[in-house]
């Protein structure tokens, strides 16, 4: 464990308050203090002739995306038109039938004045000229970081565009659709309050793994609360279904964004947006529902596939790449974040149908996958992304080729940029652990990307006990005492996890601690992250 340069000095509450206090600079911000709209470029623009369309009748269609914020971004949409009232035609492309954004073939199917994404586009520069041809004007609403060639469209707003000077960048797609609606509603003096959004927002915010620092960490919270007694029936069907006192970020991110997020991944993101904008609870519910199977089926189809992707592994590369005929395009991101997990590698796993293949990849560490791949890029039909993550296309007979070429490059790279990066706050005296602990850690809520939930070391901890939990016995309830002279004893939690007694009784690991509401009862509960 060298490589976790821990601070093994004891971790009290106060040492811990500093600690999480230092990630913050200043006081929260207000929704108030969220910067003005206008200074997106082009967001004027945008809005004003958004409501040129609306003022003289002319035809407008919505083109969003198929993950989360997609889907929010297309949702907020959806209902602030609907109040206006204006009709909106709104369109998320079929993963597997149109694929991503808007391009030439989703505009085979549409007849429109004005043509409006969210959430992409800002690599549309071929379904850009089309609208051109057809006198169609295009205005982009995206967040995603843009080319040195784009597309020639009407308005292009992107808080990362370089002539862009909104404050704060790091926005996700429904952010950016959210702040032109606030333009397009003062343009039309309309009379919408855009508070009513936040419960979707947020979701969106956390979904698409934003940093929750800034305006992002003032939107969760608020929508957070929103969610508590918003009429939005989506929303009375979340709150019902979370069944808690307080929601946050992590109960988003783990049980509301997989739902979400398995209509686009498995069948069609329409079911998913029909829930978001259901005018009844019982539509919501229904939909609700819906999502709750494809949620299921595609855990089952991930767990079918991670199973098989194991046996193909090559334990001696350096970058995993594997593939299989047919392999569900839905759930090979999650494949490859599994490979990931076990192996402490990038890895690379692809569907392949005939002679084309097309995947995913994710990195660990330090290493750039997307500048590995890039400098294998004559093997490639397309590829796309950043960092840690990518999306790749190639021929099938390529495959072992790339697969060797992938390591040949990734030779080249230092041995330590493949540790894998996990922070740690410390090791914290167990007795420490009460509700006032509980109350410290939710100051600093909402967690989640750059502003984890605290990670706490347990180092040769005596393991007293152990059961497994679940119907299924797939869990396992693990009593340790921390230090010998110690006569409290505490419970790790390590969900999908069978663990057996270890020979010396024995066990290092990370774990986190969090609230648990059950009937009404609140109390700590530890989850193991990592046995060492």
């Amino acid at each position: 464990m060298q490589h976790l340069n821990l601070n093994k000095q004891p971790l009290t509450k106060k040492a811990l308050y500093n600690l999480l206090s230092s990630r913050f600079d200043g006081v929260d911000k207000k929704l108030s203090h969220i910067p003005n709209p206008a200074l997106l470029h082009n967001g004027e623009k945008a809005a004003k002739r958004i409501a040129e369309a609306i003022l003289t009748n002319q035809k407008i269609v919505l083109v969003g995306d198929y993950d989360v914020d997609g889907v929010s971004s297309t949702a907020i949409m959806v209902d602030f038109f609907r109040q206006i009232p204006y009709p909106l035609e709104a369109i998320i492309p079929n993963r597997f039938n149109d694929g991503y954004g808007v391009s030439p073939k989703i505009l085979e199917r549409i007849e429109a004045d004005l043509v409006l994404t969210v959430d992409n586009g800002i690599t549309a520069v071929e379904a850009a000229k089309i609208c051109k041809e057809r006198g169609i004007d295009l205005i982009i609403t995206d967040h995603h970081t843009p080319s040195d060639n784009l597309p020639d469209a009407y308005a292009i707003v992107d808080p990362k565009l370089k002539e862009c000077n909104y404050p704060f960048k790091e926005i996700c797609g429904a952010q950016v659709a959210w702040l032109v609606l606030a333009l397009v509603k003062k343009e039309l003096s309309l009379n919408i309050d855009m508070k009513q959004f936040l419960d979707i927002l947020a979701i969106a915010i956390i979904a698409d793994v934003m940093p929750l620092i800034d305006i992002n960490r003032t939107l969760v919270k608020e929508g957070l609360k929103y969610i508590m007694y918003s009429n939005r029936p989506s929303s009375i069907i979340i709150r019902d279904f979370l069944n808690k006192s307080q929601i946050n970020s992590e109960d988003i991110g783990f049980m509301i964004a997989p739902r979400l997020n398995s209509a686009g991944r498995l069948e069609d993101a329409s079911i998913a947006l029909e829930f978001y904008t259901a005018q009844d609870t019982n539509k919501a519910y229904h939909q609700f529902e819906l999502l709750g199977k494809l949620n299921e089926l595609r855990k089952e189809t991930e767990a079918q596939t991670t199973q098989i992707a194991f046996t193909q592994v090559n334990e001696n590369d350096n970058v995993i790449v594997v593939a299989g005929e047919e392999w569900h395009e839905g759930v090979v991101g999650i494949v490859a974040s599994r490979l990931v997990d076990k192996y402490s590698k990038p890895a690379i796993v692809l569907s392949i149908h005939g002679e084309d293949a097309k995947g995913s990849a994710r990195s660990v560490g330090e290493v750039n996958v997307y500048e590995l791949i890039k400098e294998n890029e004559h093997l490639l039909t397309k590829f796309g992304g950043h960092k840690m993550a990518a999306g790749l296309g190639l021929k099938t007979e390529n495959i072992e080729l790339f697969r060797e070429a992938l390591n040949q490059s990734a030779q080249s790279i230092p041995k330590e940029d493949f540790i894998p990066k996990e922070s740690l706050s410390g090791i914290l005296e167990t007795d420490e652990i009460d509700n006032e602990f509980l109350t410290l850690l939710e100051t600093f809520e909402p967690f989640g990307e750059a502003n984890a939930r605290p990670s706490f070391l347990l180092e040769d901890a005596e393991v007293v006990s152990i059961k497994l939990l679940g119907a299924d016995k797939s869990h396992s309830k693990i009593e340790v005492r921390q230090y010998p002279h110690q006569r409290k004893t505490v419970e790790l939690i390590a969900f999908r996890t069978v663990y057996e007694m270890p020979s010396d009784r024995k066990i290092s690991c990370s774990y986190t601690i969090a609230k648990n509401e059950f009937n009404g009862r609140v109390s700590t509960q530890l989850l193991l992250k990592k046995i060492y």
